[in-house]
């Protein structure tokens, strides 16, 4: 009776010592199961913040290579504008300074009907010496009657010191019931 007693209390005992031996194990994994959620947040946060510099860095150095390559004192920016659209449709524009081609931009149809809507397009930027230059554009589309349509437009333009911004702009003249090309510079 005396060992079926002390078979017992230590069956007892045992699972006493199995129980808080579990119990201890369920407290450790679930402290380590939190350590390595905290740190992976903290990892993850770490990751966060670098991609936030390494994207602010891109534009830092986005700027300062705009800056480089195109210095304030001599930049010059062509940009092509629409107002109506009913008589012309934009296929291409071709722009000559110096008698240099310099730049030959063919429009989608999107691009295109952005530019109906209100949509400006920078077609150009380069650097110029001061003085005179002579700036020709050639548009090519589609006039009145669904027609081929080429026609050019040439100004003379000083550049001075600072940027100066020129405005290719294509309108309607309802009168005539025909597109008009004017090149003018923004003040």
């Amino acid at each position: 009776m005396v060992t079926k007693r002390l078979l017992i209390s230590l069956a007892t005992s045992m699972m006493l010592a199995l129980s808080v031996t579990s119990v201890a194990q369920n407290t450790e994994t679930t402290d380590a199961a939190a350590d390595s959620r905290s740190e992976f947040r903290s990892l993850d946060e770490d990751v966060q913040d670098l991609k936030k510099e390494v994207l602010d860095l891109n534009r830092d150095l986005f700027l300062l290579e705009e800056e480089l390559l195109f210095p304030a004192n001599s930049q010059v920016a062509f940009f092509i504008s629409m107002d109506v659209g009913e008589y012309f449709e934009i296929d291409s524009v071709n722009l000559k300074i110096d008698g240099k081609e310099v730049a030959n931009y063919l429009y989608t149809e999107r691009e295109a009907g952005a530019l109906v809507r209100g949509g400006v397009h920078r077609v150009h930027m380069a650097n110029l010496k001061t003085g005179d230059h002579e700036l020709i554009a050639v548009f090519t589309g589609s006039g009145p009657h669904t027609r081929d349509y080429r026609r050019g437009a040439t100004m003379t333009f000083n550049k001075g010191i600072g940027a100066k911004y020129m405005e290719l702009e294509i309108t309607d003249r309802v009168k005539k019931q025909q597109p008009e090309f004017v090149i003018k510079e923004w003040e």
